[in-house]
């Protein structure tokens, strides 16, 4: 199973999809890691505001954060390499670092999805 860890900056709750006026790339990018859960890929998110000693915890972070301050923010590992910073990806771009597909209603092909033999929808 492949992990993805997730350092996000600081947010108002665990995923940021809370309060009056939630932020509609907030929402994309639960449901994508909710998409990629379903990938059978570990999804583990650390909120600086409720969680920072686990940015201290991660010497990679820890230093991306001393050097580049919270504009660094967030930072995607998968496997513990660093993917993404500053952005989070797309479930495009995360099928790429799972190594599978996003399967379209338009595709015709083998529900096969990378080495995984799952699909990715």
């Amino acid at each position: 199973m492949k992990s993805l860890t997730v350092y996000d900056p600081p947010l108002c709750c665990s995923s940021g999809v809370c309060g009056p006026s939630v932020d509609p790339e907030l929402v994309r990018v639960n449901a994508d890691f909710e998409w990629a859960k379903k990938q059978d890929a570990s999804v583990t998110r650390f909120n600086l505001a409720q969680q920072p000693a686990d940015f201290a915890a991660n010497a990679s972070v820890k230093t991306l954060l001393q050097t580049a301050g919270q504009d660094c923010l967030p930072l995607v590992f998968l496997d513990g390499n660093l993917v993404a910073s500053r952005f989070y990806p797309t479930r495009a771009q995360l099928a790429q670092i799972l190594g599978c597909e996003v399967k379209t209603a338009n595709d015709t092909e083998s529900n096969d999805c990378g080495s995984g033999g799952g699909c990715c929808e």
